[in-house]
């Protein structure tokens, strides 16, 4: 009994050791940008409140993938998202605050059936031959972006790098403990 506790104590510390290690790469890796151009920007979508309007870590999204525009980083856009429980498609309504903001209506491409990461880059890579694009910038949360970066990469699609807004919120607490699990098991 006494070593089955001791076994157990060190599976523990290395479980912890592995999160906290973890944590601190997709932090870290979340913050890199490497400043290259790419042909096109993912900006994946979050949640659009019951008054139509962008939460804020939705907007500061869109305004990063804005400034990736005017600094001349991407040719297009591609916003994903899904119809969320407050009755919006989220693609729809980025598109429609990208335009308001002064982005060429020709270069956003709406993908409305990204409910979730897997699917949003599923359906971008169904994009790639007829957008023939080649490199991506993925736009989302620090926390969010290896993840992201690793279903590409699963893919096969290797060119693929990110840019994440400078927002935090006390639910990025939650959101780094949840991209553990889904990181191994996406």
């Amino acid at each position: 009994m006494r070593n089955l506790l001791k076994y157990l104590k060190i599976i523990i510390v290395l479980i912890i050791t592995w999160f906290l290690v973890h944590s601190f790469y997709i932090i870290i890796d979340g913050f890199s940008d490497d400043g290259e151009k790419a042909d096109v920007a993912l900006i994946l979508g979050s949640k659009v409140n019951e008054d139509g309007t962008l939460s804020e870590r939705l907007e500061k999204r869109l305004e990063t993938g804005i400034e990736l525009y005017k600094k001349h980083r991407i040719q297009k856009i591609i916003v994903s998202g899904g119809l969320g429980k407050e009755g919006f498609y989220e693609g729809d309504k980025m598109k429609d605050v990208l335009v308001e903001k002064g982005i060429p209506e020709r270069i956003i491409i709406v993908d409305n059936l990204g409910n979730n990461t897997r699917l949003s880059v599923n359906n971008t890579l169904k994009l790639k031959d007829s957008l023939h694009f080649k490199s991506l910038i993925v736009v989302s949360q620090y926390f969010h972006v290896t993840r992201t970066k690793k279903l590409f990469k699963d893919h096969g699609f290797m060119n693929v790098s990110s840019a994440s807004p400078k927002y935090f919120e006390w639910r990025d607490l939650y959101s780094i403990l949840r991209e553990f699990p889904a990181y191994y098991t996406q």
